[in-house]
């Protein structure tokens, strides 16, 4: 008998999309999820520096996004970005590198040895907080999500969504032929992920950065290889979206244009 997967993979794609932020209004999309998450949930920045609603920073202008997108409200539910390392350290082109560099020992993980091209950071992962709450939690302003007329099984996929948008920062990472994912992450992500099979490599002491955060990576083809059978339909979906949607930007000819979104921020978490 084959054993039922616990995990309701397949209702993800029924009830959510996910491509590469790329028109106007996914952007603005994506920027006001981070608003919503980092300025107004958190705290983490400043709302006044962000008058539009949007959350952007510097790294932004080189950073590829990823959108998740709930079907049945047309709410974007979550998104990631990418930010490749650029050849020098000094450029900060990777935000951990600027924030929390201190941090990690290059001296005892191999990972520092490898070449600055295959290396890249995923940051700005938001779930906007309407697809984590529980019934009976505080209201969004979307309210419950329960209040939706919601089935089990539509609700059950809301923890999948930090999935799908981890995987769409692998997909990503290697369209840009970067092998090494960095992240500044949580305690509470790394166990979350683990429970899927997605296993970060812990390279960094804690560090007080808007809250107890570490640095972490992963190996995109080591990822790959280890991936559970379960969750290759799921990473194909994910990266067959993604593939369709840059597509449709080099048709469309579709570049970021940051000036579009307001002030810049001074900082960067995950």
């Amino acid at each position: 008998m084959i054993k039922e997967s616990p995990y309701p993979l397949e209702d993800l794609q029924r009830y959510f999309t996910i491509g590469l932020a790329m028109t106007t209004t996914d952007l603005e999309e994506t920027f006001r999820i981070r608003y919503r998450v980092y300025c107004e949930e958190f705290g983490y920045e400043p709302r006044e520096y962000f008058p539009t609603g949007m959350e952007v920073d510097l790294f932004d202008e080189v950073a590829t996004h990823c959108l998740v997108t709930h079907k049945g409200s047309g709410l974007a539910a979550g998104c990631v970005r990418i930010c490749p390392a650029s050849v020098s350290v000094t450029c900060h082109s990777m935000p951990y590198e600027k924030f929390c560099g201190g941090s990690v020992d290059q001296v005892q993980h191999s990972v520092f040895s490898a070449p600055r091209e295959r290396m890249c950071e995923a940051s700005r992962f938001a779930v906007d907080g309407v697809f984590r709450r529980r019934s009976g939690e505080t209201l969004t302003r979307f309210g419950e999500a329960r209040s939706w007329d919601l089935s089990d099984s539509e609700r059950r996929t809301f923890p999948l969504i930090s999935v799908g948008l981890t995987f769409g920062a692998a997909v990503m990472a290697k369209q840009l032929g970067r092998t090494y994912v960095f992240a500044l992450m949580e305690p509470f992500l790394p166990r979350l992920l683990r429970r899927f099979g997605i296993c970060f490599n812990r390279v960094g002491r804690d560090v007080d950065y808007h809250g107890i955060r570490a640095v972490y990576y992963i190996d995109t083809d080591e990822f790959l290889m280890a991936m559970d059978r379960e969750f290759h339909q799921l990473y194909n979906w994910i990266a067959e979206s993604i593939e369709d949607s840059l597509q449709y930007s080099a048709i469309a000819d579709l570049p970021l244009r940051h000036s579009r979104f307001g002030r810049r921020s001074g900082g960067d978490t995950v």
